[in-house]
Formats: C-alpha cells, structure tokens, sequence
C-alpha cells in the first residue's frame, strides 16, 4: 500500500526538538578522540597506511556556548587538532560520553576526514537524482564515532566545517541504545536506531533512505532497504523483519524489529542512513541465548545393589550459542553432596533450527562409590543462558544391615505372620496340652528367628 509522505511534519518536529535541546541545562563533554586518515598511496592502486593523532573536541549545543576560554588544552595535543562541535541534537552530550573526572574508563572516539559523494544503490540514487553537486558541499567534512561506558549508547555523526576552521557543525547524527543486545528464542526483537538531521542544511529537503544490513564471520545480508524518498522498500530474502514508517517519518526512529528470534539472526547489525551524498552508520551485535533443555535416561532408576555398574545418560538439548558444560553430583540421604565428574561427553550436533545438542555418559559403579542406600543423582548444564539441573532418585538395597527402624518394623512383621499361624493351628487341632503347647511355642520362635534372618539377607 503506497504511503503518502510530507517531510515538511518530520523536520518541523525535529525543529522544535531542537529548540528544546537549545533550552536545556545539558553538560557537554571534551573529549580525547583519535584523529584517524590515510597517508597518501604510493602509486599501483596502493593504499598508504594509516595516521593516527590525538585530538581534542569541545562539545556544545549552540554557537553562542563559549567552550575553550577557561580551559586549558593538554600539552601533548596539536592545537591544530582542537576542535570545537556544535550538536544541536545534544546527542553527544550523553551522561556515558562525560564521565566523571578522574575517571579511568574514558568513551571511545574516532574522527575522519569525509568526502561527500552520490551513492548508486537503488534505493538511495533518488535523493541525488540531479547529479549536481550543491555549492553547500564545498567545506571540510569529518565523520565521527562515539561509544559511551558500559556500550550503553552508540553514536555516528556527520558534520562540516567551512574550510579551515575548527568549528564543526553537526549535520546528520544517528544514536542506538542497544549496542549489546540479547534474546531468547521465539522472543520479539528490538534493535534501537534513531536519526537527527539539522533541519537547516539545504540536504534535508530531498529526503532520506534507510539501510539495515546484517554480518558475521564473513557472511553477510541485506535485511531490509527502504527509499524514504519515493516511500519504497528493497526486494530482500528476509522475513519477519519491518520498520515503524509511522515512527520513522515522524521522530526519525529507523528502529528494526524482528518478529522472532532465530539462533541465524546472532550476529553484528549496521544501521545506516543516506541524505544526499551523506551517510552515517552505527553497528551493534545482537545475541541468541537459549539454555538447554535437559532429560535423564533410563528414568526412573531400577534398584541397584552393591558391585552393580549402572549406565547414565544426560541429554542437553535445544541450546544456543555453543558452549556447554556438563557435570554429574550426587546428594546422600545425609543431605551431603559430592561431584561425579563429567562423565564422558559427545561431539555436539546441530538441529534444523541452528540449535545445539550434547550429551554426558556416566557410569555409575556401586562397589567402588560409597552411595550408602542411595539418594539423588543430578545432571548439571552451566550456559550462558543460565544453569539447568535434572535429577533422578537411586535405590541401593542390600548394602549392610538393617537400621533399628527397620529390624523394629521386621519383628512387627514377624509377630504379625506368627499370630496369623497360631490361629489357623488352633483352629484345626483344637486344645492342646501345656507341653505340647511349649514345643509349639519353641518351634514358632524358631520360625520367627528365621524369618528375622530372611528379612536382613533380604534388605
């Protein structure tokens, strides 16, 4: 269904946006970043290596902010690498991009020189259908990278300088929030991107486009592309993947939402927003974890007795990503537990869902582990996705003699069978004398001592 689009809502928003930001009371960091560029090749299609030189960047969020008057730059920095940037976004002015001073862990930074340029993709050449370049491109342009502590926000920027001078203004800025992000299978998925473009540069009136790709260990996709301009989407191959154009054309939230969590879709996302001959992109890494499901077999145990070898199976199943560990305890009738070792493991297997599957084999020796009269058996799996634990009871009999409970509970039995035989007897004799009496009397508990002895070779 074809959307109608009206860019002039979308940069009115992020006008007043602006505005408010103007309004604010935000701390801006300085920064130490690292100045990177390319030393000029040495002829053959050759690319020279790379320099890197400290810099020094004032942050601020409107031109009238004096940022360097009362301070003062480190001796080891080129003045020339000192610069000052205008966010009106206030994206830099994040609490994880100005850490305390003093603090040992400092935000990742990096600044390169950019040249702006058409793009041929399809779904971006229509913003620079013209082919003409605008006289507006005519400055210094630079490409920044932020990381704030603990990857709690990501940031990419576009900014320009008119030639010569060290005041950045920043064009095109693109956050994300979900740098390091995790989910359990069959789970939604929301990876954070969100744009800012100064609704004051000429570049903002021929639309946007929308890139999401996908990549890992050398593989890599196209999730989804979307022409902002002409209000169309990429033919691609994935599926279950969309955008909020409602969201995206009103606020600039480029966020992707995957409907279901596949082990496929770990890997590394690039977020990646054209203007006219501009770009910016932000990455971050999405990871399925799935904790194993576990099952014992034979389950239940049989009754085992002393010097019988019993064989165990632990099967872990329907786990992601692949690193597994599996170990056997075993909890005495005293409440005491012990470790059986990790048994023997198998190779790993992979489902048709790109999950994992393993399994321990134990055997579990009566004569050689004392495991008294016996008590709970438990298969251990430690994952990313938590620790799983499976148990089965195990019965030893016949392992000593009886506890006073159960000789109590054999002379019960035995009163009770020599009474039942002392009425039938009566009841087919009749009376009898006192001697013959006694001898009845002497062989019953020669009965009942036998029988005693037949429940402790027994038990």
């Amino acid at each position: 269904m074809k959307i109608l689009i009206n860019l002039t809502p979308f940069f009115a928003k992020i006008k007043k946006l602006q505005i408010v930001v103007l309004g604010c009371s935000c701390t801006c960091p300085v920064m130490e970043c690292w100045f990177v560029q390319e030393k000029p090749g040495r002829g053959g299609g050759l690319t020279g290596a790379t320099t890197q030189e400290k810099s020094l960047l004032h942050i601020r969020t409107d031109k009238q902010s004096d940022v360097t008057g009362s301070q003062r730059n480190p001796s080891d920095i080129d003045p020339n690498r000192v610069y000052v940037i205008t966010d009106p976004s206030a994206n830099l002015c994040h609490a994880s991009l100005n850490p305390p001073r003093g603090s040992i862990q400092k935000p990742q930074c990096e600044i390169n020189p950019f040249l702006p340029q058409p793009s041929s993709l399809n779904w971006v050449a229509s913003l620079t259908e013209s082919a003409l370049s605008p006289v507006y491109l005519q400055a210094d342009w630079f490409s920044s990278s932020f990381q704030g502590l603990n990857q709690q926000i990501g940031v990419s920027t576009i900014s320009r300088a008119p030639t010569g001078t060290k005041e950045h203004d920043v064009i095109l800025s693109i956050t994300s929030r979900t740098m390091s992000a995790k989910s359990r299978l069959g789970e939604p998925v929301t990876l954070d991107c969100s744009f800012w473009v100064d609704p004051s540069t000429p570049l903002s009136a021929s639309g946007f486009a929308v890139e999401w790709r996908y990549q890992t260990r050398g593989d890599g996709r196209l999730v989804l592309a979307y022409d902002g301009k002409l209000d169309r989407l990429a033919d691609t191959h994935e599926t279950g993947a969309f955008l909020d154009f409602e969201a995206l054309h009103e606020r600039g939230n480029a966020s992707l939402v995957l409907e279901e969590a596949k082990v496929r879709h770990s890997g590394t996302y690039i977020c990646t927003i054209y203007l006219p001959y501009l770009l910016a992109q932000v990455a971050m890494e999405l990871e399925i974890v799935e904790p194993p499901s576990l099952s014992i077999h034979p389950s239940p145990l049989p009754l085992a007795v002393p010097g019988q070898t019993l064989n165990l199976q632990c099967e872990a199943s329907g786990f992601a990503p692949l690193p597994l560990e599996l170990s056997w305890e075993f909890k005495g009738a005293d409440g005491k537990s012990r470790s059986l070792g990790s048994g023997r493991m198998s190779g790993h297997r992979q489902a048709w869902d790109g999950t994992f599957s393993q399994s321990s084999r134990l055997d579990l020796d009566t004569s050689k582990l004392d495991l008294g009269r016996g008590g709970e058996v438990t298969c251990v799996a430690v994952h990313a996705g938590g620790t799983r634990r499976a148990s089965v009871t195990l019965n030893v009999i016949g392992f000593s003699s009886p506890s006073i409970e159960d000789s109590m509970a054999m002379v019960g039995v035995a009163l009770v069978l020599y009474g039942l035989i002392k009425f039938v007897s009566w009841s087919f004799t009749g009376r009898k004398t006192v001697f013959s009496y006694l001898n009845k009397i002497k062989s019953r508990f020669s009965f009942y001592l036998f029988l005693i002895q037949s429940f402790r070779i027994f038990w």
